[in-house]
């Protein structure tokens, strides 16, 4: 699939350490070794059983470092494979996982979103319709292979006919994949260059994924909500952003590490589910989450690749259409093989 391909017809140096381990009875009194994985995760509705500890991978406890700044976790794992185990950016993934950075993901979705709202324009300029920005400067926030920017060009590209590669893409910071080397139409901002001040004076014509407020900053795609309902409806367009990744050593280590740790994060998804259906509201994610539900009729966090296939074969197709692979991919090659054919 290229750039200008439909949306239609979719469906919904490396360092080591030794893995601490902790003495647990087994049934006969004895005591066994148990692999403590050292994870991180942002607490969220879907996790929240599993940082609780009321869900716990049989076998294999994990113990979470929290990490205020999420997207750091991520750097440190592609850069350093800090963890065990780490949520992870769908497309940071992608290219990590080109440049050979050693771990591998389950088909474990955390985190989905709508992505029309995420492009902004001053309300007083001249860019009224996406096809203007041809031959125009967008800012992205962070990095070009930052997952918000790569879904919310798909947008552009597929749902408004915008030739992206000719449109400059300005980057407020870099990649978390050092290797990664960007198309020639991707460029930094400058030192000290900040996107919203960058957008109000003119030195770019809309910014992508970065959090501007005020009245002079208004979405491009009018009504953005709805018209992100309107593509989940049309053709089942459900963006997914994050994943989980265990380092290979790890997953070498015992064969059951993978199904086991994707049952529990399944199960404290199933409870998280359960209580969206019962009207357990907190937040604006749960309010999200509970409208996919209803406008579907359906798991609004469904995990294994299955029931994700096209999103992820969308997503694949547009990291090569925009740059960010080199080569297409099989969606199936991208995770553990114990996983591929798990649903829950």
């Amino acid at each position: 699939m290229t750039a200008n391909s439909s949306l239609s017809g979719m469906v919904s140096p490396i360092y080591r350490r030794a893995r601490r381990r902790d003495l647990r009875p087994d049934r006969k009194g004895s005591a066994t070794m148990a692999q403590l994985l050292v994870t991180v995760t942002r607490t969220q509705g879907n996790n929240r059983a599993l940082k609780a500890g009321t869900v716990s991978p049989a076998g294999y406890p994990l113990t979470f470092n929290e990490v205020p700044v999420l997207v750091d976790g991520f750097r440190r794992m592609v850069r350093e494979l800090a963890y065990d185990i780490s949520e992870m950016a769908l497309t940071t993934y992608l290219c990590a996982r080109e440049h050979g950075v050693a771990f591998t993901a389950l088909p474990i979705f955390l985190v989905r979103g709508f992505h029309h709202g995420a492009i902004l324009v001053r309300r007083d300029g001249e860019i009224t319709k996406p096809s203007q920005l041809e031959g125009r400067r967008v800012g992205v926030n962070r990095g070009y292979t930052v997952t918000t920017g790569v879904w919310a060009r798909a947008i552009l590209a597929l749902e408004h006919g915008l030739d992206l590669d000719s449109v400059t893409w300005v980057l407020s910071g870099d990649e978390h994949v050092e290797a990664y080397r960007p198309p020639a139409n991707v460029v930094p901002a400058g030192p000290g260059k900040k996107l919203d001040q960058m957008l109000r004076d003119g030195e770019v014509d809309a910014v992508i994924g970065a959090p501007i407020d005020g009245p002079d900053v208004a979405p491009l795609i009018p009504a953005p909500e709805e018209a992100a309902l309107a593509a989940l409806r049309g053709c089942g367009f459900y963006p997914i952003n994050h994943l989980v990744v265990v380092r290979n050593d790890v997953l070498a280590s015992d064969p059951a590490i993978a199904t086991t740790v994707f049952e529990a994060f399944a199960e404290s998804k199933r409870r998280y589910v359960a209580g969206l259906r019962l009207g357990a509201i907190n937040d604006s994610t749960d309010r999200m989450y509970a409208r996919v539900m209803a406008e579907t009729g359906t798991d609004p966090l469904p995990y294994g690749i299955g029931p994700n296939r096209k999103v992820l074969e969308l997503l694949t197709a547009q990291a090569v259409a925009q740059h960010i692979l080199r080569e297409p991919v099989d969606v199936d090659s991208l995770f553990a093989p114990s996983t591929v054919d798990l649903v829950g």
